[in-house]
């Protein structure tokens, strides 16, 4: 296979897909949702969860103010739903009456947590940090929703009952097929 190599990086979609997720915040009566694609589990002990923000988002000025947020990962059948809140400014349009995003309550925090979320995380804002044009935000985890039964019993997302929706890079997205996950336990193959 040809391999290129360039010294301007450009865009850098090489590293995609990566899950979508949405997401969301509320402040001084005000909420939005916003897409992204960057962002990861930090910590088992506490459980952190960080998420990469450009700091002119309306999002990121109310994850400041209330000191905290929620992530929310949707179904492929909700890509256009992503597409819309991250194609769109939080500052001019309540994005939840425009695009009918229904929620539901909250454990810990004000965040909304969306409906048609098969997972969703409230967080604690605990640090932000900013590297190059964006900020890593980074939250303690302090409650959970998920649909149980979605789930494996060892925790893992059931392709065969939900698909993630997939963020492929320059606004392209996809899904998994659930005939292409493989068992390769570590301790098999780690030993190889």
């Amino acid at each position: 296979m040809p391999r290129v190599s360039l010294e301007s990086v450009g865009d850098f979609y090489q590293h995609y897909p990566k899950v979508a997720a949405i997401v969301t915040a509320s402040a001084g009566g005000k909420g939005n949702a916003m897409a992204v694609a960057w962002h990861s589990s930090v910590s088992f002990e506490p459980p952190l969860y960080g998420i990469s923000i450009a700091p002119k988002r309306f999002t990121y000025q109310l994850i400041l103010e209330s000191r905290e947020f929620g992530i929310n990962f949707v179904p492929f059948e909700a890509a256009e739903l992503v597409a819309s809140v991250g194609g769109s400014g939080g500052g001019e349009i309540d994005k939840f009456q425009r695009f009918g995003i229904a929620e539901e309550r909250p454990l810990k925090t004000n965040v909304p947590i969306l409906k048609d979320a098969y997972a969703a995380y409230e967080c604690k804002l605990v640090d932000n940090k900013t590297y190059g044009d964006h900020v890593w935000v980074v939250g303690e985890i302090v409650a959970a929703h998920f649909v149980d039964n979605v789930f494996t019993a060892k925790g893992a997302l059931d392709l065969g009952k939900v698909s993630p929706a997939l963020y492929l890079g320059a606004e392209l997205y996809a899904t998994t097929d659930k005939e292409s996950v493989r068992l390769l336990d570590r301790e098999t193959y780690g030993r190889r």
